[in-house]
């Protein structure tokens, strides 16, 4: 077992000269994170119950028995990039990449984010190979995230726009250990892709400022050249983990999930509502909040205001914690600031609000330059588990799980400058 400073100085000797985000870093640690046997069977569950609920979402979407879900989602949304999720060509294609956002709590994970294309990839690759290479177990082992995503896309180059560059050095590792080229739609030309498969490493909602994009979207719809994860803005809305405990919902949700699945998911998502300013019938309130109107929310104090508002996808602010308010967090007159400004985006960009899970305590060792030693660092941490698998497979593979160590007085939980970020393995 190597001392911390060894570990610290292994891990620096093997990060790339390119880094992996452009002008970010993190605090080192020589340990991986570590996680109780019950909450790592709980995220290898989670990779079926979340595959089968992004299925029922496609399934959903397209039934004409709730005609107002597909209304809902596609609010706001260009026309083409509405026509593109319904083509039929990819009427049943799912994104063969899962990536949850779980908030560690003291009764297990919270999910506050489903992605379907998510960064991190390269990185919690790198990571799972480093801390590896030190003699430490982590899920999925050293090659679980290159296995994986060679496995879900067997034959695609990496197709990354300006918007998604700062994630250009981390795919540009991966896509050099699996052989495959990263392509940049201004260094392209369209016919030059005829027959390709792309991993698509771009969002819809940035189509307008993705140099060929009308050309290579014209290919996919012809056949010309396949996309994936597929084009469907649709299944990239936070709405869909409101809608789960829509009532009106509640039966197809039983009919399309198994009950472990179903079970598993109430779990894990927090609840939820639509911040919708239709105002409702003098006989009807809000489940749970009780309330008729979104106005008497404003006046909410203390705990009743532990609720979360984001805005749900399609939206430069959509990723990223940005567009996102924390009722507690806030004073009263920016809580109702808030709410006005998720009323008056309806129309455009929905938000959702959801119930809010603390985050659990725990200590990490972290490296302390200045000291050259380890300290004890309260944390807050929200764990990344990547499962991969094309669309027909029920079980995703679990390639590897990515802990983003924040201090503990971090409200939102993300990469920045005073985390950690490490790779997990089971205690």
């Amino acid at each position: 077992m190597l001392s911390p400073t060894d570990s610290i100085s292994h891990i620096r000797a093997a990060f790339p000269e390119q880094g992996f985000f452009a002008e970010k870093e993190w605090v080192l640690s020589p340990e991986a994170f570590g996680l109780d046997g019950r909450t790592v069977e709980l995220i290898r569950a989670l990779g079926p119950a979340l595959r089968a609920f992004q299925r029922a979402c496609n399934a959903l979407y397209f039934d004409e028995r709730h005609a107002w879900v597909a209304k809902l989602i596609d609010q706001g949304k260009p026309e083409r990039v509405v026509r593109l999720g319904k083509l039929e060509r990819w009427r049943n294609d799912l994104p063969r990449v899962l990536r949850p956002d779980l908030v560690l709590t003291e009764s297990g994970v919270t999910i506050s984010e489903l992605d379907s294309l998510p960064g991190g990839i390269g990185l919690t690759a790198w990571l799972n190979e480093t801390y590896a290479a030190l003699g430490q177990s982590v899920i999925g082992g050293a090659t679980g995230m290159l296995d994986g995503f060679a496995a879900a896309f067997p034959s695609e180059d990496m197709l990354i726009s300006r918007e998604s560059g700062d994630y250009t050095p981390e795919m540009q590792w991966l896509a050099e250990k699996l052989g495959r080229r990263v392509l940049r739609p201004w260094e392209v030309q369209p016919y030059e892709l005829s027959g390709a498969a792309i991993y698509r490493f771009l969002e819809l909602f940035d189509l307008e400022n993705v140099e060929n994009a009308d050309a290579m979207l014209r290919m996919a719809e012809n056949g010309e050249l396949s996309f994936t994860p597929p084009l469907k803005a649709f299944l990239e809305e936070k709405l869909w983990l409101a809608l789960f405990w829509s009532p009106s919902l509640e039966d197809y949700w039983s009919e399309s999930l198994l009950t472990s699945h179903l079970s598993l998911l109430k779990q894990c998502i927090p609840f939820g509502w639509v911040v919708d300013p239709a105002p409702l019938p003098p006989f009807a309130v809000f489940p749970k909040l009780d309330i008729q109107s979104w106005d008497e929310m404003k006046t909410f104090g203390g705990k009743k205001r532990e609720l979360v508002l984001k805005i749900s996808g399609f939206s430069e602010r959509g990723w990223g914690s940005r567009g996102v308010f924390i009722g507690h967090d806030l004073s009263q007159e920016q809580w109702g600031a808030a709410i006005d400004e998720a009323l008056a985006s309806f129309p455009t960009n929905p938000f959702v609000l959801q119930e809010f899970h603390r985050a659990r305590v725990v200590m990490h060792p972290a490296w302390d330059e200045e000291k050259q030693a380890t300290r004890a660092m309260q944390s807050r941490v929200r764990l990344c588990p990547y499962y991969f698998g094309a669309a027909e497979v029920d079980e995703p593979v679990l390639g590897g799980v990515l802990a983003t160590v924040c201090p503990a007085d971090k409200k939102i939980l993300h990469g920045m400058r005073d985390a950690m970020m490490l790779p997990c393995i089971a205690r």
